[in-house]
């Protein structure tokens, strides 16, 4: 056998340039006139001659034929020719001729080796075209004209940016040269005008099957190498590359009608007169606008449109500033004198909260579609400045809506992310959004990208600004296609919109348009750019704007005339300065016109909660005693789940025969109820299906079964709302905003993020510090979103210790100097802050918050530090008892010991909130300090319990009081409780701290001095005199 399959490596049919290269590299020492060649083939090896032991004859005669081809008979000569030249072994074989043949015949039977170098060079040619067919598709937007300046480049080392009336564009062709290897794969201009069969991965030949080389570069040149630049090569889906290759190569496929040109002509007249008429009202004002990409307001109504036409009726929006007034305007169709008044300066604020500047509010219309003639809902997203922080949030409410209104595979609901070409490249948010796009929990079933690409960053150039040749490479990661066009082409930007709205109709996938443009102004208006780019906005004074382009070419091509291009304008001229007189009526600005996620009928008409009273909190037994049983068993049958789970499970269902909870099932019982409310649930973050902490295992995994899950909290009722748990990627940034766009969308959901520890929340400090905290402040956008954050100094070391207290309690909104004078105390308190911050110290209380953050009438981001050893602390167990009808949350817990008995004879009260309790029950009970001291727990730490702390200080009137918390100095609650504190008790006596010191680091890695620093809070905590000498 292996004389079988060496024989069959030596016939390995082989091109006649491969045999000569192979020849002059392995010469043998002793000279042969063929070299034999190693390489295995199955067809050859499949021929009957060649097996058993007539391979070894074959073998002998083919050295022989090496070392001289006159040695053997000449059928044997005539045969090994052919298979070197590239015939199969069958076909290679001639018979040989008889005794009484001629020479003439005897050359005919050699008819094969005479006419093989004709046929390689056929198929060379052939393969060669291939290629080069290949090399466009591949690397044809390398030469695309896309730049409308004719300044700018791909390869900025290779091809410097130059100004000059004639851009020289054959740097790029000689790219390409040098690309194709030798000019165009060995082809030269005598094979310009051959016919050559098109290959099955090529549209350019429309209904032929056959082009001239001529006509096909033709026809490359302009499918690759226009105004539309196409990267989809690196798409590893054939279907998807045939289905743009389609697109874009089929002759003559960007045609348009008449009225299709009138039409994007009518849309670019209001996207530039738009501009332009702000720009003559307020050219002293910041608007940033849309100058030097007008035809951003066309593209994003063709993806509306063909978007609409495809059964889409929901679209939500996310954007930078520049250009959304015009696309509020002209897009959403927001009241155009509701944008002017925001220009006016004594405009006064009528709403609560502190409100945005114009340029980053949202807006929520719902319009009939004019193309499509179907309703349309529009949404678009408030932002921050900080670029890019949108994209998630935008994509969490889109899965939001689809998951709401049933849409499983994106079909009515969609989402269109615009970007700056500076921030599209820079901001690592966009990375993190990209790899949410196909994850099952997180997908929005394709997004359609625009990106603005300006050619510049505030006033850094692309070169300094990115290492990847373009703006939007970081969309290759997740397959999706990206057309580059050149933005002064309106209709090849209008066409690549409409492929990209019917990619993502086709494929669910995202893609992304790069309109190649300018900025004409400065960042801003006020800004001068001649300072850093002078050569570039010498160019850009220069140029002619697309209006007044594509205006001249339909007026040259009779497709409107001079007076009918001047009506336009004129009635859109007038439409703005009625408009502009409308304005001037409006005094008062209603913030709650801005509205992005209205909630119909949650709230009034004029937008107030419809009660200020929370209900009870509480369940009845029988409830509980089913959530407990369902959280301790598992519903499916045939269901083997791992032995460990087995004895978790037993421990639960224990637990609820003695009526007691824990942390895990207390948080179970939580989600149950609501579920049988009705109220969806969304817990999200890494590891969450498990916990971080082995206590959750909310998804049962079959031990025999792959990929077989159970999630029992599905099976608690018969019309029980859906439970989603997700583990989600390693990313805080971007599922926290993911999250927080899913809260958005409805009040009637409870939508909970975890950390994996509470201290990696600050990778996402831009969601809590730009959308969480202040967002009803700026967009009087209300939010129920809830943070779990694992929390408590055990040890663990710097990065696993604190959730960083202190800086959520820094942002509260409450003044620590003034006591609230309130009715309905706990509840207004709550309507008035800005979010709600607690630090649980039982199961049962963790229940009750989690249930009352539904059960409260208005919805307020709420804050919560889980514990991590409390998960399974003994002494951290309630009984069912706290939890049933007419129990509550405490947001603040009295000691039930005996010092509340004999509350004159109490020395101090020690103030403090979550783990720390323990440790100091223990060290008071250790020290039989039980009647000298009383432990207060503060459980709500924002907005503060001024009424109930109030209550406490005054119970215990010969006692210090003392905050005592295992976080640092100048970490944790202190700096926040202090003065609240004292302005609870009139400034009537100190309060003092019992802690660790003023650190750098939020926690020691040291094991040995964790636990000393705990032992020397401890003992501060109940020294009596350990204050006396600071009196």
């Amino acid at each position: 056998m292996l004389n079988l399959r060496t024989c069959a490596a030596k016939l390995r049919p082989l091109t006649a340039s491969q045999t000569v290269k192979t020849i002059s590299q392995h010469r043998p020492a002793a000279p042969r006139t063929f070299q034999q060649i190693r390489c295995y083939s199955a067809p050859v090896a499949a021929e009957p001659f060649l097996s058993g032991t007539s391979s070894n004859y074959v073998e002998e005669m083919y050295y022989a034929w090496l070392e001289n081809p006159k040695s053997v008979h000449k059928s044997w000569d005539i045969f090994f020719r052919n298979a070197n030249a590239g015939a199969a072994p069958g076909t290679a074989y001639q018979s040989p001729p008889p005794l009484s043949t001629t020479l003439s015949t005897l050359s005919q039977a050699q008819f094969l080796v005479q006419a093989q170098p004709n046929v390689d060079k056929l198929v060379e040619d052939h393969l060669a075209v291939q290629s080069l067919i290949r090399a466009y598709q591949v690397r044809g937007h390398h030469i695309a004209k896309l730049d409308p300046l004719g300044i700018s480049c791909v390869n900025f080392d290779d091809a410097p940016v130059t100004v000059s009336p004639n851009v020289d564009l054959a740097v790029f062709k000689e790219r390409l040269r040098v690309l194709t290897v030798g000019g165009f794969y060995g082809l030269d201009e005598s094979d310009l005008d051959k016919v050559f069969h098109l290959p099955t991965t090529t549209f350019i030949g429309g209904n032929e099957s056959a082009l001239p080389l001529r006509e096909i570069i033709r026809r490359l040149e302009m499918a690759y190498c226009q105004h539309i630049g196409v990267e989809f090569m690196f798409i590893n889906d054939l279907e998807q590359c045939q289905w743009i290759r389609q697109k874009f190569e089929t002759p003559g496929i960007m045609q348009f009608t008449n009225e299709e040109k009138r039409t994007l002509l009518a849309r670019l007249v209001r996207s530039t007169r738009f501009e332009e008429f702000l720009h003559r009202k307020w050219s002293s004002e910041k608007r940033f606008g849309l100058e030097g990409c007008e035809v951003l307001i066309p593209a994003l109504k063709t993806i509306i449109d063909k978007s609409s036409e495809k059964g889409v009726d929901y679209v939500i929006m996310g954007m930078p500033h520049r250009g959304r007034l015009n696309v509020l305007a002209n897009v959403i169709r927001k009241e155009l004198e509701q944008i002017f008044c925001q220009f006016d300066s004594k405009l006064e604020a009528a709403d609560e909260g502190s409100g945005d500047v114009k340029y980053h509010l949202g807006m929520y219309h719902r319009r009939i579609n004019r193309v499509t003639d179907r309703n349309i809902t529009l949404s678009l997203v408030a932002n921050p400045s900080h670029l890019e922080a949108a994209d998630p949030v935008v994509q969490g409410k889109t899965k939001a809506e689809q998951f709401y209104c049933g849409d499983t595979e994106g079909k009515k609901v969609m989402s269109i992310l615009l970007h700056g070409d500076a921030a599209f490249a820079g901001q690592g948010i966009v990375y993190e959004t990209f790899h949410l796009s196909d994850l099952p929990s997180y997908t929005t079933h394709g997004t359609v990208h625009v990106v603005v690409n300006n050619q510049i960053g505030f006033t850094t150039d692309p070169r300094m600004a990115r290492s990847s040749p373009y703006p939007t490479d970081v969309a290759r990661v997740v397959n999706a296609p990206i057309f580059h066009v050149n933005a002064d082409d309106p209709e090849a930007v209008v066409y690549v919109c409409n492929v990209a709205a019917e990619w993502r109709s086709t494929f669910h996938k995202d893609v992304v348009v790069d309109l190649v443009c300018y900025r004409r102004n400065g960042h801003n208006e006020m800004d001068e750019p001649m300072f850093t780019q002078p050569l570039m906005y010498k160019q850009i004074r220069k140029q002619k704007p697309v209006l007044q382009k594509y205006a001249e070419l339909l007026i040259s091509q009779g497709v409107v005339n001079q007076p009918e291009y001047e009506e336009e304008i004129a009635k859109y001229d007038k439409i703005c300065e009625e408009a502009h007189a409308r304005s001037k009526d409006e005094k008062i600005l209603h913030i709650k016109h801005w509205l992005d996620s209205p909630w119909p009928g949650f709230f009034t008409l004029d937008g107030q909660p419809r009660s200020m009273t929370c209900p009870s909190t509480g369940l009845n037994e029988e409830d509980l005693t089913h959530i407990g049983q369902v959280a301790s068993s598992v519903p499916v049958e045939d269901f083997t789940i791992h032995g460990g789970l087995s004895r978790i499970l037993k421990t639960r269902g224990e637990m609820v025969k003695n009526r007691t909870v824990d942390w895990a099932l207390a948080e179970y019982m939580a989600f149950g109820s609501l579920l049988k409310e009705g109220i969806h649930i969304r817990l999200s973050g890494q590891d969450v299906e498990r916990g971080t902490f082995s206590h959750r295992h909310h998804v049962l995994h079959d031990q025999n079964v792959d990929k077989r899950t159970c999630i029992p909290m599905n099976h608690l009722w018969p019309n029980q709302a859906p439970y989603t748990v997700c583990n989600s990627s390693l990313s805080e940034y971007g599922v926290l905003g993911f999250e927080l766009g899913f809260a958005m969308a409805s009040p009637n959901a409870l939508v909970l993020w975890e950390a994996q520890f509470g201290d990696f929340h600050n990778t996402a400090q831009c969601i809590i510090d730009q959308f969480i905290c202040p967002g009803q402040a700026k967009w009087v956008r209300q939010n129920g979103i809830v943070l779990l954050l694992p929390h408590g100094m055990e040890g663990m070391g710097p990065e696993h210790s604190s959730a960083r207290p202190e800086r959520f309690l820094q942002m509260c909104n409450d003044d620590p100097d003034v006591f609230p004078k309130l009715d309905d105390f706990d509840v207004r308190q709550l309507y008035d802050c800005n979010w709600i911050v607690v630090n649980c110290s039982t199961p049962a209380n963790f229940f009750h918050v989690l249930r009352r953050q539904i059960l409260l009438p208005f919805r307020k981001p709420l804050i919560i530090f889980t514990p991590k050893s409390l998960l399974r602390h003994p002494e951290a167990r309630s009984s069912f008892d706290d939890m049933l009808p007419g129990t509550h949350f405490l947001r603040v817990i009295p000691d039930g010991g005996p010092a509340a008995q004999s509350p004159e004879q109490v020395k101090r009260v020690l103030f403090c909130t979550g783990k720390v309790y323990y440790d100091l029950t223990r060290e008071r009970k250790a020290q039989q300090m039980e009647a000298d001291v009383a432990i207060t727990r503060v459980e709500q730490l924002s907005p503060f319990p001024f009424d109930l702390l109030q209550r406490e200080a005054q119970k215990y009137p010969a006692a210090e009081l003392v905050w005592c918390q295992e976080e640092h100095k100048n970490q944790g609650y202190y700096d926040y409780v202090k003065p609240r504190l004292r302005t609870t008790i009139n400034r009537a006596k100190p309060v003092w701290y019992a802690g660790r010191e003023p650190a750098a680091a939020p926690a020691t890695g040291n094991k040995k001095t964790h636990l000393t620093e705990l032992q020397r809070l401890l003992d501060t905590a109940f020294n009596l005199d350990a204050f006396k000498d600071l009196a």
